[in-house]
């Protein structure tokens, strides 16, 4: 069916363009054919003049797209065509007043007017279009009994039946250029619209018909001219009666049809009233641009609002189903299930929305309670195992600790018991250089045992976080001479430093770093021994190195953990203070052979 529409409308549309073509001819084969011998004469005492422009403008507007140049240049030819038409109403009235008719149709051939109180609309140029129409069948009805009169007489016209011809082709082509508006629109199943369009043709075909029978009855001799007129216009008075009659018919038949539409439409929309407000959800319905239409008792209540939204767009949900919040009148934001559909048109194309909303603010602060539940549940467990990684870390302290203790602890005291109780049994036998000789190991276990409480007391203290910094410049080449004098390595140590090179760090923390990375060189390496020290950009670098055997690859990573290799508090010990002075500590193997050990401090300047 709509093939079918789109093909009649577009060949409605040519026979359209083709009248005129055929009047906007016929116009000019009148001018060049006029007595008139001054062309402006012709022009302004002519119709011809206005038929030219109005099938110009006629061919111009039927096309259904044409471009604005072409649609503004068809209403120009109109306008023309209209006050051409006013021109020539002094020596062709008639035909002044079709023609003038006709180009004001033209001109507004596209314009609808509002029907007060109703959304339905009408074209401008129905009316006009009618009114040259009527002009010009009154012109061509005299024409049509002129069979009737002896001798070829007849009665006058208003105006030629060329000009009424041509008018009456203008007119219907105007009223074919737009099938889908005006007397001729099919949009509609039934209706006085409807009835008007069936009848039509035998309200024009009427008076042929009376004309016909008419010269039909003086050319046999039944009749005499006036009682072949008066039969005529009594068929003709007749028809017209009885389409009147029909069409008040069809008029009290439609009403009744519409009486009944209404009512049954304002019963299915009490109907649908009642469902939409008896519904348990909050219901919003919407047009295609989200303005509401209509709300239910239960969003009323829902948002607190006892009148629906303004005229503007609403603020609704995302398409689908899924949580959103509502504003409630006192401006709490209550939380809803919502779910918005689009409401399909016969194409398909949303032509309005339903949206629902579901309260769910008790199943809301259900969640939160058992979020806030699980949140406090999950800091018990990360309370309680922090507690238990603390208890680990103190159980494997008190491990190696205690491993310590028996080892490295126990030597040192076992040594000075031995001696101590070798020395005073054999006091008196023992010559003096031995004597001498024991005493002093008793000495150096016993700074050695003193040694290990002073780093266990460190390490208590780095353990708890109670070491803190007093940070001064202090100069790395005095530590490093004094350490290296009171572990008595001068002469196997090399020491390369700048005298006024500086970090700014604590004297005590900067001395015990240099004498545990020199004892465990010491210790653990081989000669030759090397600290240097140098300054980059805004750093100082101390390096203490040996020629050992280096330290084996699987000790690296936990180098600078506690109780490692031997009493295992030395490197310790560095990381800790190194960092409480804001630098850092990290191993290098050295080359060819040996351990690099790496300390960065901030510099300083004396």
């Amino acid at each position: 069916m709509q093939i079918a529409a789109h093909d009649v409308g577009r060949l409605s549309r040519i026979f359209a363009g083709c009248a005129g073509v055929a009047v906007a001819v016929f116009g000019a084969l009148s001018l060049l054919t006029s007595p008139v011998r001054a062309p402006e004469s012709a022009l302004t005492s002519s119709p011809a003049a206005a038929l030219v422009a109005a099938g110009l403008a006629l061919l111009l507007l039927a096309p259904p797209r044409g471009g604005p140049a072409v649609r503004g240049a068809g209403y120009v030819l109109a306008v023309l065509a209209a006050a051409l038409g006013a021109a020539a109403l002094a020596r062709h009235p008639a035909a002044g007043v079709a023609a003038l008719l006709a180009g004001l149709a033209l001109a507004g051939i596209d314009m609808r007017l509002r029907r007060p109180g109703g959304q339905a609309r009408f074209r401008i140029a129905d009316p006009l279009l009618a009114g040259a129409a009527i002009i010009a069948l009154v012109a061509l009805v005299p024409r049509m009994f002129a069979p009737t009169f002896p001798d070829g007489g007849g009665p006058d016209s208003v105006m030629s039946p060329y000009y009424a011809g041509a008018l009456l082709t203008l007119a219907v082509g105007a009223i074919l250029a737009r099938p889908e508006a005006g007397p001729l629109r099919t949009d509609a199943a039934a209706g006085p619209g409807t009835k008007i369009r069936r009848a039509l043709p035998v309200l024009v075909a009427v008076p042929v018909v009376a004309a016909l029978i008419s010269a039909l009855a003086v050319r046999t001799g039944i009749s005499r001219p006036a009682a072949a007129i008066s039969t005529g216009a009594v068929l003709a008075a007749l028809a017209v009666l009885a389409l009147v009659g029909f069409l008040v018919r069809s008029l009290e038949g439609a009403d009744r049809r519409q009486r009944n539409l209404v009512a049954e439409l304002r019963e299915g929309r009490e109907f649908a009233d009642t469902l939409l407000q008896s519904m348990n959800e909050a219901v919003m319905v919407l047009d295609a641009n989200y303005r509401v239409i209509d709300v239910n008792r239960r969003w009323r209540e829902l948002t607190g609002n006892t009148e629906a939204p303004g005229p503007g767009p609403a603020e609704v949900p995302p398409a689908g189903t899924g949580d959103w919040v509502v504003r409630h009148a006192d401006g709490t934001d209550i939380p809803v299930l919502a779910t918005m559909a689009p409401i399909p048109d016969a194409d398909g194309r949303p032509r309005a929305y339903v949206a629902t909303y579901v309260d769910i603010a008790d199943r809301k602060r259900a969640e939160d309670e058992l979020n806030e539940r699980a949140a406090e549940l999950e800091r018990s467990n990360d309370q309680l195992r922090e507690a238990n990684t603390r208890l680990e870390a103190a159980l494997t302290f008190k491990n190696d600790l205690t491993s310590m203790l028996t080892h490295d602890v126990a030597q040192p005291i076992s040594s000075i018991a031995s001696l101590s109780e070798l020395l005073s049994e054999d006091w008196a036998d023992l010559p003096e250089d031995i004597r001498l000789e024991l005493a002093t190991k008793i000495g150096k276990n016993t700074h050695r045992l003193i040694k290990m409480m002073n780093d266990l007391q460190l390490l208590f203290r780095l353990d708890t976080g109670s070491v803190t910094a007093r940070r001064t410049p202090v100069s790395v080449l005095e530590v490093a001479t004094t350490v290296a004098a009171e572990l008595e390595c001068t002469g196997d140590v090399e020491i390369v430093v700048d005298e006024d090179l500086a970090a700014l760090a604590d004297r005590q923390h900067v001395w015990h770093v240099i004498r545990n990375l020199l004892g465990n060189a010491l210790k653990y390496g081989e000669a030759p021994l090397e600290i240097r020290a140098e300054q980059r950009d805004e750093t100082v670098v101390l390096m203490v190195q040996d020629a050992g055997a280096g330290i084996p690859e699987e000790l690296v990573p936990n180098l600078f953990d506690r109780f490692m290799r031997g009493s295992g508090l030395g490197l310790f010990i560095v990381r800790h203070l190194v960092e409480a002075n804001g630098g850092s500590v990290r191993y290098e193997r050295a080359e060819p052979r040996g351990a690099r050990l790496v300390v960065t401090l901030e510099s300083a300047s004396l």
